[in-house]
């Protein structure tokens, strides 16, 4: 953006006629993409001084994991936010890669209301991709557009204190502590921690622990501002046969009844749980958004459009698209 315009204050002319009289539709194309960026510039900056200093946890998952310009877009976006004053958390789940290596290794998946059963050898698998893989790979693509982030394992300074969920899942962990000096070391020197879903007991034996339980959880434990989910799909639907029937808003009580109703399946089942979780702790909103658009972080929290589906404990109804 030139200062009042002076980049036009020089023209020459040309005999004959003025040089601006034949702008070509290329030109004045151009010129209606620079005042589209200078709005939305305009449209960011209350949102960007209302969250300032503020926490937001992001759970990356999904497609954003595994499509390379999908991820560098969101470190871009996570590098954005420290810059601009927000103070960012990822946690990232692995389970597509999980499963992966588990194929190759010749093992087969079994899932249970959206959470992985874990054996002895799939925790010791869980913990290799999560840790010695995902992890680094995250904090490699963040680290290329700024040197911020830090990659941790809920083990490391027990960060998560975990313990059995259910016997018949196994080694799946469920968080019963999050301690945060680590956490807030972290982020009082301007950097990002990420935080692979690892957990242990008291006595060192480690959990595999869904990512979205854990996102939730850190993010009560750092009262943060919003906890934001990347799924695969636009947001929670109302009915899961049509992708219009999106929810934009939703209470926490109102999803709660929602579970308990069965309406809500699958691995939704832990993401809506952790939602639920999260507002009722403190965390002023939750959002699942489609991690598959690029930049969708950004423009659900910069801009006035919103996208996916936001929960609060004080919307008063459902309000679907």
């Amino acid at each position: 953006m030139n200062a009042a315009g002076d980049n036009h204050s020089d023209q020459t002319q040309v005999a004959g006629g003025d040089d601006h009289s034949d702008q070509s539709p290329d030109a004045d194309e151009e010129h209606a993409k620079q005042v589209e960026r200078a709005e939305l510039l305009v449209e960011m900056l209350p949102y960007i001084s209302r969250w300032r200093g503020k926490v937001v946890v992001v759970k990356l998952g999904g497609n954003a994991m595994v499509d390379t310009a999908l991820t560098d877009g969101f470190a871009a976006d996570i590098v954005l936010l420290r810059q601009i004053g927000l103070a960012p958390v990822v946690v990232h789940g692995g389970g597509p890669q999980i499963g992966d290596l588990m194929a190759r290794l010749g093992k087969t998946s079994e899932f249970r209301d959206g959470l992985r059963v874990t054996d002895a050898e799939t925790l010791d698998i869980a913990r290799m991709v999560l840790v010695g893989k995902v992890n680094r790979d995250i904090v490699g693509a963040i680290n290329a557009h700024g040197p911020l982030a830090v990659g941790i394992s809920g083990e490391d300074g027990r960060v998560i204190t975990a313990t059995a969920r259910n016997p018949d899942l196994g080694f799946v962990g469920e968080v019963t502590d999050v301690n945060t000096d680590l956490l807030e070391r972290l982020l009082a020197e301007g950097l990002i921690p990420v935080i692979s879903t690892i957990g242990a007991d008291a006595t060192g034996q480690a959990y595999n622990i869904n990512a979205d339980t854990v996102a939730g959880a850190v993010a009560a434990a750092l009262e943060a501002e919003k906890v934001v989910y990347l799924t695969d799909v636009a947001g929670l639907l109302d009915d899961v046969q049509d992708p219009d029937s999106l929810i934009r808003r939703a209470t926490a009580d109102t999803l709660a009844a929602r579970l308990a109703g069965g309406k809500i399946v699958g691995g939704m089942i832990p993401k809506i749980e952790a939602c639920i979780s999260a507002v009722r702790n403190g965390v002023n909103s939750a959002h699942l958004l489609d991690g598959r658009v690029p930049h969708v972080v950004l423009v659900e929290l910069f801009t006035d459009a919103g996208v996916g589906t936001m929960i609060t404990r004080d919307r008063p109804h459902l309000v679907a698209s």
